[in-house]
């Protein structure tokens, strides 16, 4: 029997907070996949609410580091274009053009163009002629180079929401505009109306798209949004002799010029201009007007601020130097824009956990919006999306990054470094140190070059190890390379490798599961049989319901009702407690707890005097836990090495981590135990092949792709993704993680390489260090399945370095380093 219009199911009802360009994106894909009963609700006037939407300058560069943000690109672009309004496409594919004025910033181009063959976007590095073929305006004797995109161009952002809210309607959406969000109503921990000033909407799930309002929203339903809006200025010149007659918006390609924070777009006959290299000028969300009480103080709209000319006049200066064209004018017109940063500069997305059917999509810009919103959408109708999110996903911000200083500072931050040229190591200065470690005094103590992540002040080498460097013959390292390196990282390897080394593993994250349902509910979980004995530990994965890869845990039976979980992120624990039964309790213990790896071979000979109980390998097997005291500390002790080496990972209480380091460090004197850092132990997990989730392996790859099928027991009852693995034991992926070994000895990658098969852009390096054992650097990149022995290439830089498909583990394949 058909279904007329009437009766045909509209999906749940849905409220979109927000009409901007991801508001209104955001509604078309919703109804595009059949949830047509979706209202948005604007507190401005329509088509134009007064949010960065309306005053967007529209560049779209695609290519990023993030290959989550170009992929959110590539598909803004391929949408906007194909709208049209008025006649009008919503995107003119001018193309993109970044600039180099100094020798560190063309090298840095071609890095850039390495992330573009990356990630599939076509793009070359040009010389200064070229240039200024494509921007007759420039002064050539000014620039080195280019990067040149062609399909990268101008979105028109009002147009293109007018567009989708148009498609939107079409299909059963509703627009309101003047409707202001004053709460929320909830029933057992689930949103179920908006509450506006104009009445309830009656709601199943709810999206947060209110851009630099997004924090205002949040609190009214009880959700943290970590997200600083910021200021930034933005002026048009006046009519240009050189321009005059164009028909045109504009023609040449939008122009990055990197090296001053600056960039350009044509206005017909005049020339926009962006500036980031003011002081940051934050905005508090909660004291930004409405509308109208904007109009009323002589603002255009709530997102546009006076323009500070004492802001903008050195980037003027900066601006007439590369446009002689400049000098002869003035700016006519200009404002400083508000939009949304966080402390790592990637947008925040997805469902909270406090308040159920809650959404955010937040912190959105118009380059990645139409993106953003076809997996938003997908996460919700399909309960994922179809891209790897993790980067972006709301859960990841630890508890110690959510405060408002911490959020504004790091927000500022982001604004100042947006076209900066960074390392792929490059801590934030501030706020530091903000998470230590109970060894945090002795590791300064021995000179600890630190590197910050998640909050954490993680020790990457030690200046005390400097001495063990003598004799050491290690390759010259290029100066990017050389950042955040030390050949102290090799002598901590050997040293590991020869003797015994102790690392600070606090930072990995540490949740405990108990209850009487606890076994049944990890089963239910995860991937391998963790129907074991108390003191068996297993490796295994958590999947989602379509076989990806979500995280992979080191669970330890403790008890038959306590399992320690070795996991990776905020979102692992997210995800357990989503589905957690009421007789399972789940708790992060991280920053109760602390946990040194002592790895080496001299590893049961550092550690077996402090304790009674035997730790000899009959007595203390691989992959075994135990509950015991080292000297007069209590310990939970996992025979476990992720640098390929005998070992244990001991964990105690913080208050009692000291006195555990104190107490190993005196034990270990008379064998010569260091302490390493994670430059040593990167290198050392990669020649063993170990992998990273997040860096090699995510939710977009199965487990046999990615090489750790083995933690998979398909004969298991029911897991998580289960049926979606059916059939793919045995067979060959078509794609696999794959170790390569560069094939010059002095030759070193660091990750996101495009790697080439044939001359062709076939994959990209995940993540890649100087092998020290094996003399050669290690990379590891999702390639189409070769050979062992196949040759590729990977570009560094501009320069294709060869390489070989090497058979893993790459270093002691039979294990018998572990397991003596």
């Amino acid at each position: 029997m058909s279904t007329t219009p009437a009766t045909r199911p509209r999906g749940p009802r849905v409220v979109v907070i927000g009409a901007g360009i991801v508001g209104c994106s955001l509604a078309d894909e919703l109804t595009a996949r059949g949830w047509t009963d979706v209202t948005v609700l604007e507190q401005g006037p329509l088509p134009a609410p007064g949010g960065s939407t309306s005053h967007a300058p529209g560049l779209v560069f695609r290519t990023s580091p993030s290959k989550t943000l170009t992929e959110f690109a590539r598909y803004t672009v391929e949408k906007f274009g194909s709208l049209r309004v008025d006649g009008i496409s919503c995107f003119d594919q001018v193309g993109g053009l970044e600039l180099a004025t100094t020798p560190g910033r063309l090298a840095d181009l071609h890095r850039r163009a390495g992330y573009a063959a990356s990630w599939g976007v076509r793009g070359e590095v040009v010389g200064a002629a070229r240039c200024k073929e494509l921007w007759p305006l420039l002064d050539e004797s000014a620039v080195l180079g280019g990067f040149h995109t062609p399909g990268d161009g101008l979105a028109r952002a009002l147009p293109a929401a007018r567009a989708q809210m148009e498609r939107a309607e079409s299909r059963g959406a509703r627009f309101l505009d003047r409707h202001t969000v004053t709460g929320f109503e909830r029933e057992d921990g689930r949103v179920t109306a908006v509450v506006t000033d104009r009445g309830s909407f009656p709601a199943d799930h709810v999206v947060s798209a209110a851009g630099f309002w997004g924090p205002v929203i949040g609190r009214m339903a009880g959700v943290d949004v970590p997200l600083q809006p910021l200021a930034h200025q933005y002026a048009k010149t006046r009519p240009l002799p050189e321009l005059a007659g164009a028909i045109a918006e504009a023609s040449r390609p939008i122009l990055r010029f990197q090296d001053r924070d600056l960039y350009f777009r044509e206005h017909h006959d005049r020339i926009g201009i962006g500036s980031y290299a003011h002081r940051p000028l934050p905005v508090d969300p909660f004291a930004v007007l409405a509308y109208d009480e904007a109009r009323a103080n002589d603002m255009p709209m709530p997102s546009s601020y006076p323009f500070t000319a004492e802001d903008w006049a050195p980037s003027w200066d900066d601006c007439r130097r590369l446009l002689p064209a400049l000098r002869g004018s003035e700016v006519e017109e200009g404002f400083n824009g508000v939009f949304s940063f966080t402390p790592d500069g990637m947008p925040v997305l997805g469902e909270s956990r406090e308040l159920r059917g809650f959404w955010l999509a937040e912190a959105v810009w118009v380059t990645h919006s139409a993106g953003v919103a076809k997996a938003v959408a997908e996460w919700m109708v399909d309960g994922r999306a179809s891209l790897d999110l993790h980067e972006c996903d709301l859960t990841r911000f630890e508890d110690a990054q959510r405060s408002p200083s911490y959020v504004r500072e790091r927000g500022s931050q982001q604004f100042v470094e947006v076209y900066d040229v960074l390392h792929p190591l490059q801590p934030m200065e501030q706020p530091r140190p903000l998470r230590v470690s109970p060894f945090h005094a002795r590791q300064q103590e021995l000179g600890a070059y630190f590197l910050e992540g998640g909050g954490w002040e993680r020790p990457h080498w030690y200046e005390a190890n400097a001495p063990l460097t003598d004799g050491l013959r290690l390759p010259e390292r290029d100066a990017w390379s050389a950042r955040h390196w030390s050949p102290i990282a090799a002598a901590e390897a050997k040293a590991t490798r020869e003797k015994v080394a102790l690392y600070d593993m606090t930072p990995l994250r540490r949740l405990e599961v108990t209850g009487p349902g606890a076994l049944g509910f990890l089963q239910r979980m995860t991937t391998n049989n963790l129907r074991k004995k108390p003191g068996a530990v297993t490796y295994t994965l958590l999947l989602d319901e379509t076989g990806g890869v979500r995280s992979d845990l080191t669970v330890a039976r403790l008890a038959p009702d306590r399992f320690q979980v070795g996991a990776n992120s905020p979102a692992d624990l997210d995800w357990l407690i989503r589905h957690a039964p009421g007789d399972v309790h789940l708790r992060d213990i991280t920053s109760g707890t602390c946990c040194i790896g002592v790895w080496g071979p001299l590893a049961r000979d550092l550690v077996q005097p402090l304790t009674h109980d035997d730790f000899s390998h009959e007595g203390f097997g691989y992959f075994r836990a135990k509950q015991t005291h080292l000297g007069h500390v209590p310990v939970t002790a996992l025979r476990l090495s992720y640098v390929g080496e005998l070992g244990w990972e001991l964990y105690t209480t913080a208050d009692l981590g000291l006195r555990l380091w104190d107490t190993l460090w005196e034990a270990g004197r008379p064998h010569g135990v260091i302490a390493a850092g994670r430059s040593a132990f990167n290198s050392l997990r990669l020649e063993k092949g170990y992998r990273a989730w997040g860096v090699d392996m995510t939710d977009e790859h199965n487990p046999y792709e990615a090489g750790v099928g083995f933690a998979v027991r398909m004969d298991k009852d029911g897991f998580v993704g289960q049926e979606e693995l059916q059939g793919l034991a045995g067979t060959e992926p078509a794609r696999r993680l794959t170790p390569l070994l560069l094939d010059d000895p002095a030759s070193v990658v660091l990750g996101k390489e495009p790697v080439h098969v044939g001359g062709t852009p076939a994959g990209y390096v995940t993540s890649a260090s100087y092998g020290y054992t094996l003399g050669r650097c290690v990379a590891y990149a999702w390639l189409p399945a070769l050979a062992t022995g196949t040759g590729v290439h990977i570009d560094y830089f501009g320069e294709k370095i060869p390489a070989t498909v090497a058979e893993e583990p790459l270093f002691d394949p039979k294990m018998t380093r572990i397991r003596r």
